[in-house]
């Protein structure tokens, strides 16, 4: 079963549907053209708490939106969504977040085990969507701020195809900040698919231990607010009608316009049917 026709979803918007709501603050020091996750953004839901060993990720870790899980064949669909940013042409991002680790330290420089694995940790394939992982996001993320000092991250992983390797080495800079992500994808062995990430290793210290780890998410639908404040309001067919899976970790990612990620308010439904 699952909504398949117009009247179908108009009923299960007005009569079988869960609201979500969020209202989260901004985070400082980004730039225009930095991804930033508010997982640690305060506001509602919850800020989240930094991970420290894999962990599959729900609706029962902070910081996740909730919606009502339905019992199969009842399928359900992200279908009306209103928001308002704080900046102006913000590309925001609602993920699932499947799973995460953190505890890693800015000031170690040998290797650092992760030891990230979604299908090891048994999240639902429903969730991570294509069987081959290709519709998987990898990060990594920054839950509290690293040291002034520039260091490049080699990142040890393993591919779909059933070999390992270093991804192209990824450079983080001077001053990481809490909640910067850095997209891993494109950092593959052309035409392979990450699997697993396995350990990472810091070219030198950053100078401050801070903490940092890595996430995997999966994009479900994204809004991009024209003018600061200016609540728009998307409906299933600008939203895509994305189905979500129970037990979904919805949360926020966003590509920064300017020096902040800025405030984000708002609500929807999740309809249900």
């Amino acid at each position: 079963m699952a909504i398949s026709t117009r009247d179908e979803l108009i009923n299960a918007l007005a009569n079988n549907s869960s609201r979500i709501l969020f209202d989260k603050a901004s985070l400082a020091n980004a730039a225009a053209g930095q991804f930033f996750s508010l997982f640690k953004a305060t506001g509602f839901p919850a800020v989240g708490t930094n991970p420290t060993t894999a962990a599959i990720c729900n609706q029962s870790t902070t910081g996740a939106m909730t919606f009502a899980n339905q019992t199969a064949p009842v399928k359900s669909y992200l279908a009306y969504l209103f928001a308002a940013s704080g900046n102006t042409t913000s590309s925001v991002e609602i993920v699932d977040r499947l799973c995460h680790m953190g505890g890693l330290s800015g000031t170690s420089t040998t290797g650092q085990t992760v030891n990230l694995d979604p299908v090891a940790l048994s999240v639902p394939a429903s969730r991570y969507g294509s069987a081959d992982l290709s519709d998987i996001q990898w990060w990594l993320e920054i839950y509290t701020a690293l040291g002034s000092t520039g260091v490049n991250a080699t990142i040890n992983v393993d591919y779909t195809d059933s070999t390992t390797g270093n991804l192209t080495v990824l450079a983080l800079g001077a001053s990481p900040r809490q909640g910067r992500i850095y997209p891993l994808n494109a950092l593959a062995d052309a035409g392979k698919v990450i699997e697993k990430i396995n350990t990472v290793t810091l070219s030198a210290t950053t100078g401050a231990v801070g903490d940092f780890g890595f996430s995997c998410m999966r994009t479900r639908t994204n809004i991009n607010p024209p003018i600061a404040n200016y609540q728009m309001i998307q409906d299933w067919a600008q939203l895509g009608l994305p189905e979500i899976a129970n037990d979904s970790c919805l949360m926020f990612t966003m590509l920064c316009s300017t020096t902040s990620t800025g405030t984000l308010r708002g609500g929807g439904k999740i309809a249900h049917g």
